[in-house]
């Protein structure tokens, strides 16, 4: 058959937006910036190169990093980010105003990058929530000995598939770093929660439930559709077994899991997309893994690692402060010595991941810097602010950079927009079952969120 005039100019009109379309999605040919900042890639990585810093994507279940006792399914995430976000789960306040007003996320959310967006988080006893979690304040019907506080700034639930054990002290996980610490999980506490034998995403999740005065009540979730979730979640759990704050808990460290910043730039670029860093970045990202050495600790896809380091940061004080006495502030301060016991782990912080940073302006345990380049700075000139922390327990690691001015905005550069991925809201449910606004539902924050 004869191809017509007509039908040729047909096919090229059907073809040339795909050959444009094409042509766009071209990558630009690799910079001199872009072949350093592979090499350098290469050197920290003992030849692994782009592929050991690389996340995968949320729903590449396989991929990612979990507790082969707690394996990642896609009805146990889709169950564990409703219950990370539901206030229905909020039914054991100390204050009847409280009920029904906070949840996981209250600390942990999108907005905020998955950090609380103020100093020190609040749970039950807080009130609105600002913008991204900024206006989250004490509410004035509770006194401060009833107001769920913890007596560290809250870290980021974002990327913590790779963290084995969870807190700045690394209390939480009951393998890995914690194997041999039994003695240490003393009965009574959150921290014996440890004897399930999960890892520490899990054993989190599920102790801190409790901690934070929240519960699967049967009778409250069921008429709202969560017994069909549990179900497909948790198929081979027996029923008596399968509704209840373990079961809770492992869905939402499931969820918690697959919350990963892979659409970051420089997680684009990484994957091919030569054009996602700027050049400001890429030089940051050339510093951050050579001439700075940051790459020594911020290490792997979540630019986290294992290791514990004492940096003199100073411990909560000042305003926005609430609801702890001097004596538990001090204890926190003491960080992983605090639960190990040991006088070789006096004062030392587990290494948190990197991404979104700007999304909270508070850094360091205590929140004692309100920028991202205060907290550089303060790497670059290594004088310690905490004055209780000695000498001796300073990390090898905390000595002056010598970097210059142009290279601390370099670096900053990289970790404030490098490190930004702009779409966190996509771990966020349309809508709860229970219909509850959150991260909170006090009336002060519905107000703030637009939502009734």
């Amino acid at each position: 058959m004869t191809i017509t005039k007509f039908s040729t100019w047909a096919i090229l009109l059907v073809l040339l937006p795909l050959t444009w379309g094409c042509i766009k999605q071209e990558s630009p040919h690799p910079t001199t910036l872009d072949q350093e900042l592979e090499n350098t890639l290469k050197n920290v990585s003992n030849g692994q190169g782009k592929a050991f810093f690389t996340l995968p994507d949320s729903d590449e279940l396989a991929k990612i990093p979990q507790d082969p006792k707690n394996p990642l399914t896609v009805a146990k995430v889709k169950l564990g980010q409703m219950l990370f976000h539901e206030t229905a789960l909020a039914i054991k306040p100390k204050q009847e105003v409280g009920m029904n007003t906070y949840s996981c996320s209250s600390c942990h959310h999108a907005g905020a990058g998955f950090q609380a967006g103020v100093k020190q988080g609040i749970g039950e006893g807080g009130t609105g929530y600002g913008s991204n979690g900024e206006g989250r304040t004490k509410h004035t019907d509770y006194p401060d000995n009833m107001i769920d506080v913890q007596p560290l700034r809250s870290p980021s639930a974002m990327n913590s598939a790779y963290q084995q054990v969870m807190l700045w002290n690394g209390q939480f996980g009951a393998t890995g770093l914690n194997a041999g610490t039994q003695a240490n999980w003393t009965p009574g506490t959150p921290i014996a929660t440890n004897h399930l034998g999960y890892e520490g995403v899990e054993i989190q999740a599920i102790a801190g439930l409790t901690v934070h005065r929240m519960e699967v009540n049967t009778a409250v979730l069921f008429p709202m559709g969560y017994k069909a979730l549990f179900d497909e979640a948790f198929p081979n759990v027996p029923e008596a077994q399968r509704y209840t704050n373990e079961t809770a808990g492992l869905a939402i460290a499931a969820f918690e899991r697959t919350i990963l910043a892979s659409e970051a730039p420089f997680q684009k670029w990484l994957k091919g997309d030569l054009a996602a860093m700027s050049d400001a970045q890429k030089s940051g990202a050339i510093l951050f893994f050579g001439k700075a050495n940051c790459g020594s600790c911020h290490t792997g896809p979540a630019l986290s690692s294992m290791s514990f380091h004492a940096l003199g940061m100073s411990d909560f004080s000042g305003t926005g402060v609430f609801g702890l006495t001097p004596t538990q502030i001090t204890d926190a301060g003491k960080g992983r010595g605090g639960f190990t016991k040991q006088p070789s782990d006096m004062y030392k912080f587990k290494v948190p991941q990197l991404y979104n940073l700007s999304n909270s302006p508070f850094y360091g345990h205590g929140g004692s810097f309100t920028s991202i380049k205060e907290v550089v700075a303060y790497k670059n000139k290594a004088v310690a602010q905490n004055l209780q922390v000695p000498q001796s327990q300073l990390a090898s690691e905390f000595k002056a950079l010598d970097l210059s001015e142009t290279e601390l905005d370099q670096v900053v550069a990289f970790l404030q927009k490098g490190l930004y991925d702009a779409n966190l809201k996509r771990y966020e449910p349309a809508r709860l079952l229970s219909g509850n606004c959150f991260p909170n539902a006090d009336a002060q924050s519905k107000t703030d969120q637009g939502c009734n």
